[in-house]
């Protein structure tokens, strides 16, 4: 079962100084690649003569083993991209984008100063960002008698879940977003009121 988890509420930008060299830091909320991409060629465009634009992003949850990227843009291998993605997956936020542009001071940092650099920058920007709470829903179908509605009304409503869809004919079809977390509940809500006879339907299966 999917939780609720925390994602990025809005966009930092956020600016250090490491031994003359600028990182600026930019996190914004992100949930795919393409707009990962999409933040990563609107900060060339805003920053062009940056020596880098290094980056890292969650398109999930926090902990998601598959909606995730980074990239090094030139600096040596493992030094900035995968530092900053280490922060992110740390700071237990989903779908965020986390791009570090830097401008170079004339000092080479070394691979253990260009790790703290790129963290540091990415960490110092989390603490100004916002966050809400994200409920994964599952949408299914229900159908119900007349008499039986106000009932379905109140369990969606206490659950936090919303009527997508309803059409009234013999019966009342309906198209209901449920928070996932609370689906168990709900069908043991409408099986007691219709001793058994209400039944939550994937939406393939009508």
């Amino acid at each position: 079962m999917n939780k609720p988890y925390k994602v990025a509420a809005n966009s930092i930008v956020d600016e250090t100084i490491v031994s003359r060299s600028r990182f600026i830091c930019f996190i914004a909320p992100c949930s795919s690649h393409e707009e990962a991409k999409e933040q990563l060629i609107q900060c060339r465009k805003l920053h062009p003569q940056a020596s880098h634009h290094c980056s890292a992003f969650l398109t999930g949850r926090p902990n998601d083993s598959q909606g995730y990227g980074s990239s090094d843009d030139g600096e040596p291998s493992g030094t900035a991209g995968r530092p900053m993605l280490a922060v992110l997956q740390g700071s237990d936020v989903g779908e965020l984008c986390a791009i570090v542009v830097r401008y170079f001071g004339g000092t080479k940092l070394g691979t253990g100063g260009l790790q703290r650099a790129y963290g540091g920058s990415v960490r110092q920007a989390l603490l100004l960002l916002g966050t809400s709470m994200k409920v994964p829903m599952v949408k299914k179908q229900l159908t119900c008698d007349y008499g039986q509605i106000s009932d379905v009304l109140y369990f969606v409503e206490q659950a936090k879940g919303e009527i997508i869809q309803q059409d009234f004919a013999a019966q009342i079809e309906l198209i209901i977003a449920l928070p996932e977390e609370q689906l168990i509940e709900v069908k043991e809500q409408l099986q007691t009121l219709s001793a058994g006879l209400l039944n939550l339907r994937s939406i393939d299966n009508p």
